[in-house]
């Protein structure tokens, strides 16, 4: 199917430049204001327990507001609806900026997700419209380059603006760049075909419902404890409920939310398994692998950041790799090999000891990069084969709200295993302490070696702690890579479309 819009090949670099800062400042926004948070603690008043609702925000508002993309792109058009997105953005970035206590940045925050959570999918629609048939590889490569590597990098640019600066300029460095890009939407993204789908409220009310409850539980579960707050079952409940609801509505309304088509799709339905899956391990070990080396290696948030980025590098050169060998291989054969290079990256991470240097950190963060690449091309292609061009826009929307999800619930889910297991490792290991085995427990030999009790004590429950912390990280690895090999099968459960979907020219140049 060739491209549903024609234009120049200057206009159509061009419009993906534009595009592509748009997608790269939402993308960035949901990982670089993690490393500021300390810094807001002071400026805003706010306790610990309680500034993490500036991440919560956020994302909340991005869940709700992602689904009614496809509907919104109808009525009002997608020049229009890009343009409010990235102004919207733009403000509500400033607003943070000049935030003065928690309430207001919250609702920035809140806000911020709601415009930002339009511009992902959006981007990725322009992008299969743009591009001819034969050139998708090359469109997705650049999209996912744009999506992956934003999260990765946001942690490191935060601390370098957060220490040289101040955290306000996490927010005010997406004003120049986002004004550049509305611009440019105005000047070169031509406008869509209107037309006046019905609104499906109640599929929207089931599914703001599940999804902000969905939030709750997985941003606040380790906070409270899981299922000993009572708080947590009742989310859990508003969530089981509404979602259940959801379903039932989606299949028996006559224009529901989200089309019923789109859960026919085969390709579809299995991307999105993956996406949720592979999306989490990466998104995990993304927030995982810093601390990690900060509170046992010694390194500060900058270097945490530079020993992430040979992992970003290495997916985006495995993404442009991987657009040009999907002109020749089967997409399921690049997928494989991507899913085979992640998982084994993830089982070497299993091998990190406290003894170790930065190679190993940064040799698995290449070999995971180089499969990231490779899955996120294939899939991509894979996913959207067999669409109807006018479903698109839809499409994408739950294609970006899985992908979102994929990582907040695997983040929420490692990091409580991580906090679980690190209490069983420190009890398993303190019950192995003795004074046969440590002398310096006996009495009156702490004193012989220059040491007090108390104090010896005190070092020896450190070590305990960074052994027990690294046996933590080193099972949540484990996991990671037996959830990428018990997915690999199913790639052979997806095809490839032997025809093309029919042309659908939606889209008109103005």
């Amino acid at each position: 199917m060739e491209a549903t819009i024609q234009m120049p090949a200057g206009r159509r670099l061009a419009l993906t430049i534009v595009v592509m800062v748009a997608t790269l400042l939402q993308v960035l926004d949901s990982t670089i204001a993690n490393v500021a948070l300390p810094h807001m603690e002071a400026a805003l008043g706010a306790a610990p327990d309680t500034i993490s609702w500036v991440l919560t925000a956020y994302i909340i508002g991005a869940a709700i507001a992602t689904p009614l993309t496809g509907w919104i792109d109808a009525r009002i058009g997608r020049r229009t609806l890009m343009a409010v997105a990235v102004g919207g953005f733009t403000i509500t970035s400033a607003v943070c900026g000049v935030a003065n206590s928690l309430q207001m940045m919250v609702a920035a925050r809140f806000a911020q997700g709601l415009f930002g959570a339009f511009i992902s999918p959006l981007s990725q629609s322009i992008m299969l419209d743009i591009y001819p048939y034969r050139e998708r590889p090359k469109a997705m490569s650049i999209w996912g380059m744009g999506v992956m590597v934003g999260p990765i990098l946001g942690p490191l640019i935060g601390g370098i603006l957060t220490d040289a600066y101040s955290w306000r300029w996490v927010f005010f460095v997406n004003l120049p760049l986002g004004l550049a890009a509305l611009v440019g939407i105005f000047a070169l993204l031509p406008q869509t075909r209107l037309t006046k789908p019905n609104f499906d409220i109640v599929g929207f009310a089931f599914l703001a419902l599940a999804l902000g409850s969905l939030q709750l539980v997985l941003d606040r579960g380790t906070q409270l404890d899981w299922l000993s707050s009572t708080e947590i079952i009742v989310e859990l409940c508003v969530f089981a409920a509404t979602l259940w609801m959801f379903i039932t509505h989606t299949i028996t309304a006559r224009d529901p939310l989200i089309p019923v088509a789109l859960f026919r799709d085969r390709n579809f339905v299995i991307a999105n398994l993956f996406i949720l899956i592979i999306m989490g391990v990466v998104m995990a070990g993304a927030a995982l692998v810093p601390p990690m080396v900060q509170s046992l290696f010694g390194h500060d948030t900058t270097g945490a950041g530079m020993l992430m980025m040979p992992r970003g590098v290495a997916t985006m050169v495995s993404m442009i790799v991987a657009a040009k060998l999907a002109a020749r291989l089967d997409p399921r054969v690049l997928l494989a090999i991507g899913m085979l290079l992640i998982g084994s990256a993830q089982w070497m991470m299993t091998g990190f000891s406290l003894e170790m240097d930065s190679r190993p950190i940064i040799v698995t963060g290449l070999v995971q990069g180089l499969g990231f690449g490779f899955v996120m091309v294939p899939l991509n292609l894979m996913a959207f084969a067999t669409i109807a061009p006018k479903l698109r826009t839809t499409a994408a929307s739950v294609w970006s709200l899985s992908r979102n999800i994929g990582g907040s619930i695997t983040i929420s889910l490692f990091s409580a295993l991580l906090a679980h297991n690190l209490q069983v490792a420190h009890s398993d290991l303190a019950g192995e302490i003795g004074a046969t085995r440590f002398p310096i427990l006996q009495g009156g030999f702490a004193e012989i070696v220059g040491m007090n009790t108390t104090t010896a004590l005190q070092f020896l429950d450190a070590e305990i702690n960074r052994q027990a912390m690294m046996i933590s990280y080193l099972d949540d690895f484990l996991l990671m890579a037996l959830a990428t090999f018990i997915l690999l099968p199913f790639t052979l459960a997806m095809k490839m479309s032997k025809t093309r979907p029919p042309a659908d020219h939606a889209m008109v140049l103005e």
